[in-house]
């Protein structure tokens, strides 16, 4: 956004919310980046811990759990409280709990490390999406939430590089370092340069009861349609994204560095291009249907299916283009499924509501799901884990579809009131 200087000349200084809208792009991107990490280096830490694949699945639970129990009270002290040094602290102790693993020599130790990071991780991640709802208006959500979780492809891939390439060169703990070097100081420019912006000043839906209220929530059909319909996609990603590069390397015969690089590679691309031009593509179908959010979640999952079911089940030449496709239809959803969820409530509930759903999210998500499958992979082979994921995939498709019969309509306020003047949309540029 160009703001006029007392010359008159335009100077190119950053708006609040665009200034902050930046500040926690960096901040989910070091997110993901750390989240990603371990799955590009599963065999050295195999190694040295003499671990199974079960054991390597924990750890990515670890994370998941305490962060689906430290959600919904941050979720609830976030409605009550500023929530500006709420993300600050967090950053801070995510950033902490990732700098100590260089000194981890343990797997358990490993694992209670994962699990500080997880309780770092439920302050800005959930707050996130709250504090930028409250800058913009329903129909600009979608838009600007797509833009916001750019930052999970790309920092999955700098995670999985980071994992391959420099744990491969200079050891697997040299990563975490690298990586929480950054926090701190976007912890720093948080406190000078983020915003706390007005709860509800950009709101145009009735605040009725299922929307306003923390108990409302359990009888708010598009809420939980989304939340649950999240939760199985979760599922699937979670365990895709945490073994993917271990299945290439055991049966597309890549090495560790060569698949974490692939899979890094497929991630940031489809990532990128999946969650813009979704967000896109639902941006110009809630011009003429208020259901879109839904239904271009929905068509997202069933395209993803024939494409995952060739990854995990068809011959070993077709793993990677079919990952490439299946990669670019799931991440199509990103954005607008996300919007849908703060889109269901109002202001004095959506960081609790948000908090509740990464809570449901990660309890029938991903918390379990890399564990799941390595037991299963124990027992059988990865292959046949895997394709648990594709139930996953289906369960979510039938939550979606319901989802879209329920969806609300948006501006109930302006439509309702026609002698009110609806708030102004800020200037997204």
């Amino acid at each position: 956004m160009l703001h006029q200087t007392q010359s008159g000349r335009p100077s190119p200084r950053l708006g609040p919310a665009q200034a902050t809208l930046l500040l926690l792009i960096g901040l989910n991107l070091l997110n993901y980046i750390d989240r990603y990490i371990l799955s590009g280096e599963v065999q050295p830490i195999q190694q040295e811990f003499q671990a199974t694949d079960h054991q390597m699945g924990m750890l990515a639970t670890a994370l998941f759990f305490f962060y689906m129990l430290a959600a919904p009270l941050t979720g609830w002290v976030g409605n009550r409280m500023a929530r500006k040094p709420l993300i600050i602290g967090g950053a801070v102790l995510w950033s902490l709990a990732t700098l100590g693993t260089v000194w981890v020599h343990s797997y358990w130790t490993l694992y209670i490390r994962q699990a500080f990071v997880g309780i770092g991780e439920a302050t800005f991640g959930i707050f996130a999406p709250s504090v930028l709802s409250d800058f913009y208006p329903e129909r600009e959500r979608n838009r600007i939430l797509s833009i916001f979780y750019v930052a999970i492809p790309v920092g999955a891939a700098l995670g999985y590089l980071a994992g391959g390439e420099m744990g491969s060169l200079w050891g697997w703990r040299t990563p975490f370092f690298i990586c929480a070097l950054p926090g701190f100081g976007l912890a720093a420019l948080y406190w000078f340069w983020g915003h706390e912006p007005e709860r509800g000043s950009n709101d145009h839906i009735l605040s009725t009861i299922d929307r306003c209220t923390f108990l409302g929530l359990f009888r708010n059909p598009a809420y939980l349609a989304a939340t649950f319909g999240l939760a199985a996609l979760t599922f699937a990603m979670g365990g895709i994204s945490w073994w993917m590069p271990e299945f290439l390397r055991r049966y597309a015969g890549l090495s560790m560095s060569n698949a974490s690089l692939t899979v890094g590679a497929i991630t940031v691309l489809d990532g990128i291009g999946g969650t813009l031009v979704g967000g896109w593509l639902a941006q110009r179908w809630l011009r003429t249907n208020h259901r879109a959010l839904y239904l271009l979640s929905l068509w997202s999952v069933l395209l993803t299916l024939p494409f995952a079911i060739l990854v995990f089940f068809g011959p070993d030449w077709l793993a990677l283009p079919a990952l490439l496709l299946a990669e670019f239809f799931l991440f199509l959803n990103t954005g607008p499924l996300n919007a849908a969820i703060v889109n269901s409530v109002t202001a004095p509930i959506r960081a609790a509501a948000v908090g509740l759903n990464f809570f449901i999210i990660h309890c029938f998500g991903d918390t379990f799901s890399p564990q799941i499958i390595g037991a299963i992979s124990d027992r059988a082979d990865l292959r046949l884990a895997l394709g648990a994921t594709l139930v996953a995939l289906a369960v979510s498709a039938v939550i979606l579809w319901f989802g879209a019969r329920v969806a609300p309509p948006l501006e109930e306020i302006a439509e309702d009131d026609e002698d009110e003047e609806p708030d102004p949309v800020p200037d997204p540029a």
